[in-house]
């Protein structure tokens, strides 16, 4: 299989598999998904594990009937209050948030009034817009293009060939595609964000909600960077200097602003890692094109002299600050197979380790002999240069799909979200916490007080979990009262998800008993 044709099914592969995952993860949501209610409910709420900026919430009805829903933010949770008339049947509470890295994110909840309906509710399923993801996934390569070849290639040109600057139309032409590729990619981000085709791109409200998202600073950094870098490639002397130094900062900065990486914590190292991991990658894949131009027309001896003495400096940063970004997103080895942005990040480190073999064979066997202006060595370095630009551009492809892709990071820290369910009866109430919430070894806190939120001392608490669809009876287990005041059970297994009872005895005094119970949603 070509190269090319590999690297495409690759992006299918990824952005199939990606449509199961979210930047933003739905922690719980009330009513829970699935549910059935005797009546209908007086309010919505969607519970996510980190804080949104909400595009829209629709509620559909099985008849296909639309309503606009208004919300307001608690925390992490966006709240509909008195949702307006909800009619018998199923209906699909539909959704569209920001989450904090900039990228948009949709889902469902769907639930029945007093019984299921019979066939899908419309508009239930997710379904991808391929020419719009493939659209998104075009202008962000033209962007990687622009920034790290162009940039960098102007860069090189300035500073290591001086002079002698070839490959400029190439840089010149791909800093120009890539500058009348940001108000497209801003765009598409307005519509992505709104979950629109590609028919509404001049819509006003997609303009207004692109420019809301983090994303629209980054485009805005990177047009900054081109145009510096375009006018440090026209002109000369010092003023050409301290433009493409404006520029190579301009890469830095702008991918620090938004993204998957800049978006994680501990922001003091994730936000400085990417911006010298963009420098230093511009540094390096920039100089590749002028290289090989200039070797193959037999010159360029002074200036692969200096790029073999300065590219070490460039080269252990970018490492270093890889690693460190790597750690933090994937965190644990297994999800590198287990998860779309794991395999992604599998592809592009066997990618960048044939780069560096490559570099390395270079460095040591036919570097020094093409300083030298051996014309074998010279020849065999220019071709082998065109090969390591090859592989820069597949790098860059690939790297372009995890706009697509959710770090394990994000994913991990959703199914580390705990189940909460709260009992309020006139005698007593419950906040219960179940930690994480999805199956296996779980925690469960419990809050207790009295009905008008008053103290509470209870000589005992037994928690009772049963979930009697999936065949299991009430399994029982005595709580302890912990310093905080709230009771906990420790080392419960909760073996299968779905929607569990759960029962709070609270014995007041030996002649006062007080139970509680709810249904509570665990996760897979």
């Amino acid at each position: 299989m070509r190269p090319l044709s590999l690297l495409a099914a690759l992006a299918i592969l990824v952005l199939q598999t990606a449509a199961a995952f979210a930047h933003a993860a739905l922690v719980s949501s009330d009513p829970a998904d699935g549910a059935v209610l005797a009546a209908a409910p007086s309010r919505l709420v969607l519970t996510f594990n980190e804080p949104v900026s909400p595009l829209f919430l629709r509620l559909v009805d099985d008849q296909g009937q639309t309503t606009q829903l208004s919300y307001h933010l608690e925390g992490t949770a966006v709240v509909v209050d008195a949702p307006g008339a909800v009619s018998k049947g199923s209906h699909a509470l539909s959704w569209r948030v920001i989450s904090e890295d900039g990228h948009p994110v949709g889902g469902s909840v769907l639930f029945s009034v007093g019984a299921p309906s019979a066939g899908a509710v419309p508009g239930s399923a997710e379904v991808i817009d391929w020419p719009l993801r493939i659209a998104i996934w075009c202008c962000r390569l033209l962007l990687y293009l622009g920034l790290f070849v162009g940039i960098g290639g102007v860069f090189f040109g300035i500073f290591i060939s001086r002079d002698a600057r070839p490959g400029q139309r190439i840089e010149q032409a791909l800093m120009v595609l890539a500058a009348f590729s940001v108000p497209i990619a801003l765009g598409l981000q307005g519509l992505d964000a709104l979950d629109l085709p590609l028919s509404d791109f001049a819509r006003g409200m997609v303009w207004h909600t692109a420019f809301g998202t983090s994303y629209a600073v980054t485009l805005g950094i990177a047009l900054l960077a081109l145009v510096a870098g375009l006018a440090a490639s026209i002109i000369c002397g010092a003023p050409a200097a301290t433009l493409a130094v404006l520029a190579l900062v301009g890469v830095g900065l702008a991918l620090a602003a938004s993204g998957h990486a800049s978006a994680a914590p501990p922001q003091w190292l994730t936000r400085p890692a990417v911006f010298v991991h963009a420098a230093a990658v511009a540094f390096w894949v920039g100089a590749l094109i002028p290289l090989g131009a200039l070797l193959h027309r037999g010159e360029g001896q002074n200036a692969l002299a200096r790029f073999s003495r300065t590219i070490p400096f460039a080269i252990v940063p970018l490492v270093v600050a890889g690693i460190a970004l790597a750690v933090v997103q994937v965190e644990t080895p297994a999800l590198l197979l287990t998860t779309a942005y794991g395999r992604v990040l599998l592809v592009k480190l066997a990618l960048v380790a044939l780069l560096f073999l490559l570099a390395a064979i270079n460095r040591w066997r036919l570097t020094r002999p093409a300083e030298r202006g051996e014309p074998s060595a010279t020849r065999r370095l220019a071709a082998a240069i065109v090969i390591e630009a090859a592989l820069a551009f597949a790098i860059l492809a690939t790297v372009a799909t995890w706009r697509f892709t959710p770090p394990p990071r994000a994913i991990e820290t959703a199914a580390a979200q705990p189940a909460l369910v709260h009992i309020h009866t006139a005698k007593a109430m419950a906040e219960i916490t179940v930690t994480p919430g999805r199956t296996g070894p779980v925690s469960v806190s419990i809050a207790i007080m009295t009905g008008d939120f008053g103290p509470l001392d209870a000589k005992e608490v037994t928690l009772t979990i049963a979930n009697p669809a999936a065949g299991i009876e009430p399994i029982k287990r005595p709580a302890t009262k912990s310093g905080d005041g709230t009771w906990r059970v420790d080392n419960l297994v909760i073996p299968v998800p779905g929607r569990w009872d759960i029962e709070v005895a609270i014995l007041v005094s030996d002649f006062d008993l007080v139970r509680l119970s709810e249904a509570i949603d665990i996760r897979p």
